[in-house]
C-alpha cells in the first residue's frame, strides 16, 4: 500500500469533523426509513447549528430509521476538512454550499470503493491481482482529493465500473468452490432447512422474503441480490461474496457470515441478528440486534 494509506477509521463516517453534510446533501422521502420529504439541499430540522443531530438517541423510535442505517464511509469529514479545507456550509456563499452537497455523494461513492479495494488488498486469495487493486486503490484515492470542480464533474460511475472488474476478479478468486459448485439459481423459492447451494450464482438473484433457514450458501456470489425480510436464520454465509446485497430486515440470527466479503457495516445495520450472528472481525454488531 502507498505511504498514505487510509487508516480503517478513515472510511468511516466521523460526525465530529463534518458539518452534517448527510443531513443537508441528501433528499430524504416520507416512507419507513423517514418521518418527513426534505429535499436535497436542505437541512433536515433536527440538525442544529452544532451540526448535531438532535434526535440521535432516538432516531428509530423518531421514524428515522434510514438515518441509523447510513455510513458515509468517511467522505463527510473529507469533504468538510480536506477538499472545502474546514469551511462551514453554513457561513461560506451559498454557491459554495451548493458546490459542496453535489460533490459529498461523489467522494461518498468514491470512499465506498476504496472500502472494497482496501478489503481485496488483505485477501491471500486475491494474491495475483493485488498489483492491479493497489494501483487501483492509489488511483481512487487521488480521485478524493482532487479540489471541489474536478470532483463534481468527475465520471464516477465509469470509475466505478473499472474498479467493479477487479472486484469480481477478487471475488472468482476468494472463491475457490465457486467454479466447481456454480450454476445459477434464484427467485424467492430459495433453500430450506440446509439445503445444499455452495458456490452458487445469486447474483442480482429476487430473494425477497426467501425462506433460506440453514442455507448452505458457503461461497456463493450475493452480489446485488435482493434479500429484503429475507429468513437467514442459522445460514452458512462464509464466504460469500455480498457486495451490494440488499439485506434490509433480514433475518441474519445465527447465520455464520465470519469469512464473507465485501460486507459493509450499513448493510448490518439494515438487518435483524442476535448475539449468535458471527460477523466478520471489521463489522461490528448493530445496537439493535436481540440479545438473544
Amino acid at each position: 500500500m502507498p505511504d498514505h494509506t487510509i487508516d480503517p477509521s478513515d472510511l468511516r463516517g466521523d460526525c465530529a469533523q463534518c458539518f452534517g453534510l448527510c443531513c443537508v446533501a441528501l433528499p430524504f422521502a416520507r416512507s419507513s426509513d423517514f418521518a418527513l420529504n426534505k429535499p436535497a439541499g436542505t437541512a433536515c430540522p433536527n440538525l442544529g447549528s452544532d451540526h448535531r443531530c438532535g434526535i440521535h438517541a432516538d432516531l428509530r423510535g423518531k421514524g428515522f430509521t434510514g438515518c441509523t442505517v447510513y455510513d458515509c464511509f468517511g467522505a463527510g469529514q473529507k469533504v468538510s476538512q480536506v477538499t472545502f479545507g474546514g469551511q462551514d456550509w453554513r457561513t461560506g456563499a451559498k454557491k459554495d454550499a451548493r458546490r459542496m452537497f453535489d460533490v459529498f455523494p461523489v467522494v461518498r461513492q468514491l470512499h465506498e470503493l476504496l472500502w472494497y479495494l482496501a478489503e481485496a488488498l488483505r485477501m491471500p486469495a486475491a494474491r495475483p491481482v493485488h498489483p492491479e487493486l493497489r494501483r487501483a486503490w492509489e488511483r481512487t484515492d487521488a480521485l478524493t482529493r482532487q479540489g471541489p470542480e474536478e470532483l463534481a464533474a468527475l465520471d464516477v460511475a465509469a470509475h466505478r465500473q473499472e474498479i467493479n472488474v477487479l472486484l469480481l476478479r477478487t471475488s472468482e478468486l476468494a472463491r475457490p468452490g465457486a467454479t466447481a459448485k456454480g450454476g445459477k439459481s434464484g427467485g424467492k423459492s430459495g433453500g430450506k432447512g440446509g439445503g445444499k447451494s455452495g458456490g452458487k450464482d445469486r447474483r442480482g438473484a429476487d430473494l425477497i422474503g426467501a425462506r433460506l433457514r440453514g442455507a448452505d450458501l458457503r461461497e456463493a456470489s450475493l452480489r446485488g441480490a435482493l434479500l429484503i425480510a429475507a429468513d437467514l436464520t442459522g445460514a452458512d454465509l462464509r464466504g460469500a461474496d455480498m457486495i451490494g446485497a440488499d439485506l434490509r430486515d433480514a433475518d441474519l440470527s445465527d447465520a455464520d457470515l465470519t469469512d464473507a466479503f465485501f460486507l459493509t457495516q450499513p448493510q448490518l445495520d439494515g438487518a435483524r441478528g442476535n448475539a449468535a450472528t458471527r460477523l466478520p472481525d471489521a463489522l461490528t454488531r448493530p445496537a439493535h440486534w436481540t440479545a438473544g
